[in-house]
């Protein structure tokens, strides 16, 4: 089933599929240019190098990790277009991955033992801390919760699995934000409406960006009753072997009982229970 996301001709031209010759293997291991790519593992190849990047790509600026013959990559990328594996960015000379790609990559990562190991790793964490435990990823509608474990508590906020909140101010949604590039960030910022969900909530785009800064330096994301009144949140991000983002591991609960005071207990918990949970998933 074809995605819904616009696609659009990236001007492609007929050619063949030669390859250049002068194959090699770089210091780190990754394919050298002019390498050759067996055409089965092309398509592959090219959402790989896009999601490696953390940013829009466009079809020659993935073709520098590929090498590629010009009208081979811009007819590949045109497929993936059609298919709806990707989709275009605001600037509509760049490609990013589309959602069906970000759920497909979901569902893996949630996939029998890992989803397991994953969630006795949160009821660990529930318990240490005794509220409520949540891994949350990014999606077009905001960031939603994959997996949960509630606290014991009577008084808890009610946030089931498959809900979505926003990016702006969720501390979750804090670390996704903070894991993009400047110019990526400054980017999504503007076309994210930053509507005010509490009076604590931050609507003003360079006073965000000055919080996130801090969130980046500090690898921890707190909401303090920013997201619903007298709720606070600590959430860290979980990232792969090259750093980049995957989800984030989150706590919450009645800022009466997750106090600020226990901000700094909280995070260290969810760093160190972050690290655990991306070996288990990579």
């Amino acid at each position: 089933m074809k995605s819904s996301e616009p696609s659009g001709n990236i001007g492609t031209s007929p050619g063949d599929d030669v390859i250049p010759s002068g194959a090699g293997t770089s210091a780190d291991g990754q394919r050298t240019m002019g390498e050759r790519i067996p055409t089965n593992l092309r398509l592959l190849r090219i959402i790989d190098v896009v999601a490696n990047a953390g940013e829009p790509l466009s079809p020659s600026q993935i073709n520098t990790h590929l090498g590629l013959p010009k009208p081979s990559i811009h007819r590949l990328c045109q497929t993936l277009l059609d298919e709806g594996y990707l989709a275009r960015d605001a600037d509509p000379r760049k490609l990013r991955l589309s959602r069906q790609v970000r759920l497909m990559a979901t569902r893996i990562l949630g996939a029998s033992h890992v989803h397991i190991a994953r969630h006795q790793m949160l009821m660990q964490i529930a318990e240490e801390l005794r509220e409520t435990v949540n891994f949350v990823v990014p999606e077009e509608a905001g960031m939603r919760y994959v997996d949960r474990v509630e606290a014991d508590w009577p008084l808890r906020v009610q946030l089931p699995v498959g809900t979505n909140v926003p990016f702006h101010c969720t501390a979750s949604g804090k670390c996704f934000l903070a894991s993009m590039t400047p110019k990526s960030l400054r980017r999504f910022l503007g076309a994210l409406p930053l509507k005010p969900l509490t009076a604590h909530t931050l609507t003003d785009h360079e006073s965000l960006l000055a919080h996130l800064k801090q969130v980046r330096r500090g690898g921890v994301a707190t909401d303090r009753g920013e997201f619903i009144d007298h709720m606070n949140a600590v959430a860290v991000p979980v990232t792969g072997p090259e750093g980049q983002f995957i989800g984030a591991i989150a706590a919450h609960g009645p800022a009466s009982r997750l106090t600020e005071e226990r901000f700094e207990e909280i995070s260290a918990v969810l760093l160190d229970s972050a690290v655990k949970v991306a070996e288990q998933m990579l």
